[in-house]
């Protein structure tokens, strides 16, 4: 049997566009003699597509999408998943489906059974799960058809609570009593660079197990903060690796199924640099949410600083640099070389850039409340004036001229709330959102690997917001190197402070770092969305309340 994985890169709602990449690529498989064609999860309609699917619209409007992708499947048998109507009286409305289209019609539909409702995922708000298996018959191979999360149910669960599982059923122990000959999972799991080498290891485990070879059809491109992968396999039965699909971009590759039982390359023990992976994934999630918003232009604040600079040059490698405009706004506390620094970036890009002072319009505003602030001394206000008069002017900027403007905060100040609502936090997308400062750092490194584009004084002078004399990132956080663990540590491993402490942290920096991350929670819920490439991102993937009172201890 020939099988065509095929990666795709689906537009949410875009039915015609996502079958018409479909329909091309079914009918290249049928020519050179593919047998079946296998697409990833909900990818006639994308993933995720949310409340959509409560609109009955929307899912008759993908059924019939199905049905024209079913009259071209004469020859070649194709799964496609597609959200379908549960015909029950009790339960959801919908089951997440992989449907199996052959000789022009629905041969058989295959309802999802683990539904994972964590972090960004909430299937159970949609579908009801299915309690029924049987495997596809198809040229006389029986067919394990699973959908994602169905191959990840013995993936291990932090040990808060004492559990060792997520799930409580396996629907691979199901399948595996009807003796398939091979494993099919169809998948919309997006990236994560900290779980890369754990994903690899459910698949490659999961062969080695049943001693049945796995063929993984993963999306790819981006929806809004979330960025796939793609990186589809083929895994022998004994866990080889022995195709791997491009990482971040559309691609489609035929296997014989009686080749993966020969010994080809194994890629199994390629382990890949999380920092190119990041880099790569961030400007897919910029191109994309750009292409897929039919947006072109972005505009950000070019402060000199290493962040600004990081998130410049991955939007120009998304979008161009005729497409992305950068404002200068030093004020009376900024060095002459972080505005030097701004202007070489700008030049090394061929990016177009404006100076607009501040001194002027921030004189004018004290003017103007003196009186009411009666002599007060200044403070973290005239600091957040500044870091607001930078925020009008980029809007204005961007409304005059139709750009979006791009958010330069990194996690770290995200965490602890170093950042200004309505001034340095301010945008229509977040960059670097989800990347600590240690890392941006990192991705500068890598950018510069082949030359000097960020120019070594973005990357060499200490951290400083400069909305004062003399200020350094450090008079108000702990230094990066301690602050980022302790941050890793709590938000994506959700340690308690008393773990974190007993790894040699000190006890009054925890405390006080998580203090911070909980009194600046109002200030991420108006942050704008933040591309995701680690397990917990700010967003709808971390449900923290606003209005709270808990009392960190343990």
């Amino acid at each position: 049997m020939k099988i065509t994985l095929a990666q795709i890169n689906p537009h949410i709602g875009n039915f015609r566009e996502n079958t018409g990449k479909m329909a091309g690529i079914i009918q290249a498989a049928e020519k050179e003699g593919s047998d079946l064609v296998v697409f990833p999860e909900l990818s006639v309609c994308g993933y995720p597509p949310l409340d959509l699917l409560e609109r009955k619209e929307f899912i008759d409007d993908c059924f019939r999408e199905v049905e024209k992708l079913a009259r071209l499947c004469l020859h070649t048998g194709v799964i496609v998943g597609a959200p379908v109507h549960n015909p029950a009286q009790a339960g959801k409305n919908l089951f997440n489906a992989a449907i199996f289209l052959y000789q022009g019609k629905i041969h058989q539909v295959v309802h999802k059974t683990l539904l994972p409702t964590y972090d960004i995922f909430d299937e159970y708000r949609y579908f009801e799960p299915n309690r029924e298996f049987r495997t596809v018959q198809f040229k006389n191979k029986r067919i394990a058809l699973t959908i994602c999360e169905d191959l990840w149910d013995d993936q291990p669960v932090e040990q808060v609570f004492g559990k060792n599982r997520l799930y409580p059923v396996s629907p691979m122990d199901q399948l595996s009593a009807l003796s398939p000959d091979l494993i099919i999972n169809i998948a919309a799991s997006p990236f994560s660079f900290r779980k890369m080498e754990a994903k690899k290891e459910i698949f490659t485990t999961r062969a080695r197990r049943y001693g049945i070879p796995v063929f993984y059809v993963n999306q790819t491109g981006a929806q809004t903060e979330l960025i796939f992968e793609g990186a589809s396999k083929a895994i022998s039965k004994t866990g080889k690796i022995i195709k791997e699909l491009a990482w971040f971009t559309e691609d489609h590759f035929s296997i014989l199924f009686e080749e993966e039982k020969t010994s080809g390359a194994d890629l199994s023990v390629e382990t890949k640099d999380p920092i190119p992976l990041i880099h790569d994934a961030l400007v897919l999630g910029i191109r994309d949410y750009f292409r897929k918003n039919g947006l072109s232009k972005a505009i950000l604040g070019l402060s000199g600083g290493i962040d600004s600079a990081v998130s410049l040059v991955l939007a120009v490698r998304a979008l161009g640099s005729a497409n992305l405009r950068v404002l200068m706004m030093p004020s009376m506390f900024s060095s002459v070389e972080s505005v030097k620094d701004a202007e070489k970036l700008a030049e090394n890009l061929g990016v177009r850039y404006d100076l607009m002072p501040i001194t002027k319009a921030y004189r004018q505003f004290e003017k103007m409340l003196d009186p009411a602030f009666q002599c007060r001394d200044p403070g973290i206000t005239e600091e957040n004036i500044q870091a607001r008069i930078r925020a009008v002017l980029l809007m204005a900027m961007a409304n005059k001229f139709g750009h979006v403007l791009l958010n330069t905060s990194n996690k770290s100040e995200a965490a602890v709330g170093y950042g200004t609502l309505y001034g340095d936090m301010c945008g229509g997308l977040s960059v670097i959102g989800d990347v600590y400062k240690t890392d941006v750092y990192r991705l500068a490194e890598f950018i510069n690997r082949s030359g000097e584009i960020i120019p070594a004084g973005s990357i060499s002078k200490p951290p400083s917001a400069e909305l004062k004399p003399g200020q350094k990132d450090t008079d108000s956080l702990p230094p990066y190197e301690i602050l980022d663990p302790i941050l890793y540590r709590f938000i994506e491993l959700q340690y308690p402070p008393g773990q974190i402490i007993q790894e040699g942290f000190d006890a009054k920096t925890v405390y006080r770092v998580i203090n911070m991350i909980s009194q600046s929670e109002h200030k991420r819920y108006q942050a704008p969305p933040i591309l995701r490439i680690s397990s917990k991102a700010f967003g709808y993937g971390r449900r923290i309340p606003l209005t709270a009172r808990y009392k960190w201890h343990g």
